[in-house]
């Protein structure tokens, strides 16, 4: 049996955490795994590595991030998980350490534990594989002086105060059928939670399953529309251009052609880099303890940028790796999702989360509120103002809802659904019956913005895969005339 040793090493120059594995063995461990992981499927070694993982960093999460109880966790996200990763976890049990905010949990007797350890406003993060208890302190934080600002007594939508208006009685009534319908599981998909905005006013709220208005859940890929909102804000502070070369410094070499994707590629899901399926490569990333600049970055080509659709996170993930890049500053990456957009616009309940080398995971890793996505719908109906201070640049809503170049094909992702920038569209052009663009996740993860009647509608969901899922674009024909009856 032998050890596995690590050295940490920060950078100034690049503000990056390099992990440096000084042990022969275990680097040849490492990159075998990947290898047979890529060309013939993962090990049965790796499968329960990741499966410790998503059990240690989903049950930090659910704790840290969102007080969740033991039922809710194994209701709510692991009862979720594939069959493979459940019969795997069945058999791993978590040990939490509440005073530390830490979750460890063993998969074989030759190596650490998988660990995931919170951090506040930044959530939980995984350590890479073989990383033992000591690397915790090397994990990236905010100064301890940064504190979340306390909102809920102010008035709607900065806060919670006088959030609600009256419909119309015969909206109301209509509406509150469409609800009972959603509640009831006639649209598909199992709900925990509706929110319904018109005109600036919550006008229907509803929650079931134990949770309430300040209760976050994982929002999946609904974080891929925040992400873009960031990268929005940045544009309209001149940190970036979407259409120059993102400047990404694995791609910089004379001659890499990976030189020529654009912001606006990775936020139209175009960049071109090579992914399988939806590999891209999302499970190492999310529960191989890989990080983002090591396996997303450094990926090679399959098509030209801009010409091919593929539902990728690591287009999105390299999007805020671009402003990472550009920023050169560690403490102010970290702190801009808060200071330059959620804190501004109220959206105080929101934990975007960290891979160990602090690259924001935010093609899904991300945990939030239904009330605070509605005030993200309410920017983009305000075209990216918020209490008088513009956010985005002039016409960022119309940008991210324009379709992109490059279409997604009908099958496994859309059903018929266009897709713009990290947003997903319906339009009647595209055989709808009803104009509207969302952030969307998995499992019925939904931020409806419709322009046309300034309406923000969010569905939050624990559906199953398939014929159960939510058929949101029904839901939202019955909702619209509802909020638009005589």
């Amino acid at each position: 049996m032998w050890t596995l040793t690590m050295l940490y090493i920060h950078d100034n120059k690049k503000m990056k955490r390099k992990l440096v594995i000084l042990t022969a063995i275990a680097a040849a461990t490492v990159f075998s795994s990947l290898a047979q992981s890529q060309n013939s499927g993962r090990t049965e070694r790796h499968n329960l590595a990741q499966a410790a993982a998503y059990k240690a960093l989903y049950t930090c999460s659910g704790i840290f991030d969102a007080d969740l109880n033991a039922e809710r966790l194994q209701a709510d996200i692991f009862d979720g998980a594939g069959s493979s990763t459940r019969d795997a976890m069945a058999h791993m049990t978590p040990h939490i350490d509440f005073e530390k905010r830490l979750v460890s949990v063993s998969y074989v007797d030759n190596m650490p534990p998988r660990i995931a350890a919170w951090r506040p406003h930044l959530g939980c993060a995984q350590l890479p594989i073989g990383a033992g208890f000591e690397a915790v302190a090397q994990l990236p934080r905010l100064p301890t002086h940064l504190e979340r600002p306390d909102f809920d007594n102010e008035d709607w939508p900065q806060g919670d105060r006088n959030a609600e208006a009256d419909l119309p009685s015969s909206q109301h009534a209509k509406l509150s059928s469409v609800f009972d319908s959603a509640f009831s599981d006639a649209y598909g998909g199992v709900m925990w939670g509706l929110v319904a905005v018109k005109d600036g006013k919550i006008v229907m709220e509803r929650y079931s399953r134990g949770y309430d208005m300040h209760t976050p859940q994982r929002t999946n890929s609904m974080a891929k529309s925040l992400a873009a909102t960031l990268v929005g804000a940045a544009v309209h502070q001149g940190v970036l251009d979407i259409y120059a070369p993102a400047p990404i410094p694995e791609w910089q070499g004379t001659g890499d052609p990976r030189g020529a994707i654009t912001i606006n590629n990775l936020l139209n899901m175009a960049s071109g880099l090579y992914t399988e399926g939806n590999g891209n490569p999302q499970s190492l990333l999310y529960f191989g303890g890989a990080a983002a600049t090591e396996r997303s970055a450094v990926n090679i080509l399959d098509s030209m940028p801009g010409e091919r659709w593929v539902y990728a996170g690591s287009d999105t993930i390299l999007s805020l790796y671009a402003l990472r890049s550009v920023l050169q500053d560690e403490e102010e990456y970290l702190r801009f999702p808060f200071e330059e957009v959620m804190w501004k616009i109220g959206m105080t309940r929101t934990t975007p989360e960290t891979d160990w080398d602090g690259n924001f995971m935010m093609s899904g890793q991300l945990w939030s509120t239904a009330r605070d996505f509605a005030r993200f719908g309410l920017l983009y109906l305000n075209d990216g103002v918020w209490n008088g201070e513009r956010i985005l640049p002039v016409g960022w809503n119309e940008y991210v809802s324009t379709p992109a170049p490059a279409q997604p094909p009908v099958g496994r992702y859309s059903d018929g659904n266009g897709y713009g920038a990290q947003f997903w569209l319906y339009s009647e052009e595209l055989g709808h019956s009803v104009n509207f663009y969302t952030a969307r996740g998995a499992r019925g993860q939904l931020a409806m913005i419709f322009p046309g009647e300034n309406v923000v509608i969010v569905r939050r969901g624990f559906d199953a895969s398939g014929s159960s899922s939510f058929r949101a674009a029904e839901f939202a024909v019955d909702a619209i005339a509802a909020l638009t009856a005589e």
